[in-house]
């Protein structure tokens, strides 16, 4: 199926450097932003901010209105200020990794021993796959032991880059606020969740990060993954059980 018109506008305003670090800016700070912030936030003028923001408005990228932003009080005018819509996140950004899906599912295929079923093939093909990356980045970053913290340190730089968009909402819990298999998993939820678990368990044992776990734990236009680390019962967040397949 095509992109239809509005689809393709959208993507036409990405074509400029600016307004994708502009776009990026602005949803990585989940709240509306005025053009000073915005233009302050990347280094240019304001006029210059205000072009580019315009034009993003115009291809139904974000939304405007004179909504003060959190935590501004000032008497008098209120500041025009911006947000991401729905629909540009869905058209747009976050990136998708539906080539890495597709290279899981295709070696699945490929590979699939007699007495396992086409799902389990895909599983183990996924923690492969996870399992690969993450003792490639332990090679590179050779961060040592890791305890719970630094591994989902270790692992929301890597996920930020596959754009799983992760969110360190408290010392050992990484919420992944992207599924890079969207709208797909929304097709197919039990198997690509499960692929994607298998993924992110697998990277995390490469890794060397055995006191963090990949769970299930899907909400709505998020991640069905959420990566938790280990918890002894005196609350210590360094100490837990190895992570689990």
């Amino acid at each position: 199926m095509g992109l239809d018109h509005a689809s393709l506008t959208s993507l036409a305003a990405f074509g400029d450097a600016t307004r994708r670090r502009m776009f990026e800016l602005i949803r990585h700070e989940r709240r509306p932003m005025t053009r000073e912030e915005v233009a302050e936030g990347l280094g240019i003028s304001r006029k210059l901010a205000a072009f580019h923001l315009d034009k993003l408005v115009a291809a139904g990228l974000l939304q405007a209105s004179y909504e003060p932003p959190t935590g501004i009080r000032k008497v008098g005018r209120r500041p025009k200020v911006y947000e991401p819509t729905g629909e540009a996140i869905a058209v747009s950004i976050p990136e998708r990794r539906y080539g890495m899906l597709a290279d899981v599912l295709t070696e699945a295929v490929l590979t699939e021993t007699d007495g396992e079923s086409a799902r389990d093939a895909a599983l183990r093909v996924a923690y492969a796959r996870g399992e690969a990356l993450g003792g490639a980045e332990r090679e590179r970053v050779r961060p040592g032991r890791l305890g719970a913290e630094r591994g989902l340190g270790v692992a929301a730089e890597t996920l930020e880059e596959f754009g799983f968009e992760p969110e360190r909402t408290t010392p050992t819990l990484l919420r992944l606020r992207n599924c890079p298999f969207h709208p797909l998993a929304a097709k197919a939820p039990e198997l690509v969740c499960a692929v994607n678990q298998a993924f992110l368990a697998g990277y995390l044992h490469g890794l060397g990060s055995d006191r963090t776990t990949a769970v299930l734990a899907p909400r709505p236009g998020a991640c069905c993954v959420e990566l938790r680390g280990e918890r002894m019962p005196g609350g210590n967040p360094e100490a837990g059980t190895a992570c689990e397949r």
